[in-house]
């Protein structure tokens, strides 16, 4: 005769293992439903209110509550701990807090410990600084001619990046003071020694092009020849679109894009070109936790992500990533120079914003093609900019000529100086160039 099944106590004991590991697994899975919860509360919060105690202090509500009631449901599994009504929540709230607390020390160790600032050094005795109406200070240096017939149109140098100057006066300055001009360089908002804006969204195109055309108001200058490196030449296609009647000569010396929009998609990355020890510290520096949750927090809330992680430390850590690829302006081989790493501050936010702005603005192009400005576009054998890239400018502006530089990188000036120098003063004085005119890439 068959027995039946045994539904007494003993039955229930048996059963009850399995209601535990029933309730344990949705309990573990709270946790994690609070986590992803508290994280999309703390990006929705960021885009309010970008105060980290407020967008963080919600993200950590949001793990305690969810956590506690998604846990209290799991403990409902068991129907006789559901009937004891509070000592079922307070259980909850207790794992939900105690939870919480161990996120919250996670997060800190991942997110919250600040990048080393880089070392402070005095300002250069050289160094001056434009006080602009909004109460921020542009720093400068100027070299004025040595020549006995000094030109009235002053030459301005535009530095890369956007956010990346130079220290000290740009190569070939003593050469065009002796051609008689007067030579100014100036670091752009944001970078350098130049006012770091409170509110980040204010780097823009046009506050640089703002910035350039009160400069040549304070110097007095009627007219400027301009000089654009890598960014800068960009920076000063944007100027001569907005200014066209401003600017006397312009040269645009391995220029970065003269519009993004032209080719979506198709701006050049240096990176990929790092190797060994440079590469591994350019990954550490781009991969550390800290680090991607700016990146995340930029894209959601530029001011977020500016007041938990501010510009001095921001700032250390471009300049850390700068150092890992100060090679890659250089042919392959080319050997480094002394004095490359400098201690004039790199400007992350005016980086990241400015490019961004950069990336929707108008294009500037059908203006430019009506500008008669005589221009200058010298193009490096090693440049990692897109050949199609720099071609765009000659084939845009009405008046350009291309010079090809054999034998230099991005930074012409660090590989091939004399060519560099011979372009620029013989541009200037209306010298006939060797130009290239064809429409493949010269380097082959």
């Amino acid at each position: 005769m068959t027995a039946a099944p045994r539904t007494g106590p003993t039955g229930r004991t048996a059963l009850r293992p399995l209601r535990r590991i029933g309730a344990v697994i949705p309990a573990l899975l709270s946790g994690v439903l609070g986590v992803a919860a508290g994280g999309v509360v703390i990006l929705a919060v960021a885009a309010i209110v970008p105060q980290p105690v407020v967008f963080l202090g919600a993200g950590a509500v949001t793990v305690l509550v969810v956590t506690a009631v998604v846990a209290r449901v799991a403990v409902a599994v068991d129907l006789r701990r559901a009937r004891r009504g509070s000592r079922g929540w307070r259980a909850a709230w207790i794992a939900g807090a105690a939870w919480t607390a161990l996120v919250a020390v996670g997060f800190g160790l991942l997110f919250l410990r600040p990048f080393p600032p880089m070392q402070q050094v005095p300002v250069p005795a050289d160094v001056q600084f434009w006080q602009l109406a909004d109460g921020s200070r542009l720093a400068y240096r100027a070299s004025p001619s040595t020549a006995a017939d000094r030109k009235a149109t002053p030459v301005i140098f535009l530095h890369g990046g956007p956010g990346t100057p130079g220290e000290g006066l740009p190569y070939g300055t003593q050469a065009l003071n002796a051609a008689g001009y007067d030579v100014y360089s100036y670091d752009q908002i944001g970078a350098g020694r130049s006012t770091r804006l409170d509110d980040v969204t204010g780097y823009t195109v046009s506050r640089n092009v703002e910035d350039l055309e009160t400069i040549r108001k304070l110097i007095g200058a009627e007219h400027m020849i301009l000089i654009g490196q890598s960014w800068g030449g960009s920076l000063a296609a944007q100027y001569l679109a907005a200014h066209p009647n401003r600017v006397a000569k312009v040269a645009f010396t391995s220029p970065g894009e003269i519009w993004p929009g032209a080719r979506p998609g198709s701006g050049a990355s240096p990176w990929g070109g790092l190797t060994g020890a440079n590469k591994k510290r350019y990954d550490e520096l781009t991969s550390d936790s800290r680090f991607l949750l700016q990146a995340v927090l930029l894209t959601n809330s530029p001011q977020a992500a500016h007041r938990l992680v501010g510009d001095a430390e921001s700032d250390s850590r471009l300049h850390e990533i700068a150092v890992a690829g100060r090679d890659l302006g250089r042919c392959p081989g080319a050997p480094r120079g002394e004095g490359e790493v400098h201690q004039n501050p790199q400007g992350f936010y005016t980086n990241q914003l400015t490019n961004a702005d950069f990336a929707v603005i108008a294009d500037p192009r059908p203006v430019l093609r009506t500008v008669r400005t005589p221009a200058l576009i010298l193009r490096a054998e090693c440049d990692y900019v897109r050949w199609t890239e720099t071609r765009e400018y000659r084939d845009t502006l009405p008046d350009a000529t291309l010079v090809y530089i054999p034998g230099a990188g991005h930074s012409i000036t660090a590989d091939a100086g004399p060519a560099y120098l011979r372009s620029i003063l013989g541009f200037l004085a209306g010298e006939p160039l060797v130009s290239y005119t064809g429409a493949d890439d010269p380097a082959g």
